[in-house]
């Protein structure tokens, strides 16, 4: 799949998601939000190929959403940490979590629970609204354009039905 021709769109939600929505991306991001660091543990924890982790490693690196600081160096080995724009990610898996804890979870229930340090009780993602704190829901958002907003590949009928306020 080619995810660079995302980067062309002109809409955040296909820049991010060429950058950042492939299941295995996702749960290499999981991963690393859970304090897993190195390949052997990554590719251990998920069972995944090596070709296949490499190749989704080099993408979160050249996005530069995480970078490598090596940790040996005979031989040369490498950890990966979370830039500040990977750590800007972590609420979205959050929200997938929620999302997969309440249509997904199976019969065994949840198979993780996240803990608010702050207050120490489990936390649910919820998207809220910055400026007044209400949940953000399908039904309680309307959009309209944004500066850059524009007509182009990928959001044409958007754009005009933005514009026109349907």
């Amino acid at each position: 799949m080619d995810r660079n021709r995302f980067a062309a769109i002109h809409c955040s939600v296909a820049r991010a998601a060429g950058a950042v929505a492939d299941p295995w991306t996702l749960l290499v991001l999981r991963d690393l939000f859970l304090g897993l660091r190195r390949f052997e543990e990554l590719r251990q924890d998920l069972g995944i190929a090596t070709n296949i982790l490499t190749d989704r490693l080099d993408r979160l690196v050249a996005e530069g959403l995480a970078e490598r600081r090596p940790y040996s160096s005979h031989p040369l080995r490498h950890e990966y940490h979370l830039t500040p724009a990977g750590e800007d990610l972590h609420g979205v898996v959050l929200a997938l979590l929620a999302w997969g804890d309440r249509h997904r979870a199976g019969g065994d229930g949840v198979p993780l629970v996240p803990e608010h340090t702050v207050c120490g009780h489990p936390a649910v993602a919820t998207v809220v609204c910055d400026h007044c704190g209400g949940t953000l829901t399908a039904d309680s958002v309307s959009y309209r354009p944004g500066p850059g907003g524009r007509q182009a590949p990928g959001t044409s009928l958007v754009a005009t039905r933005l514009a026109h306020g349907d």
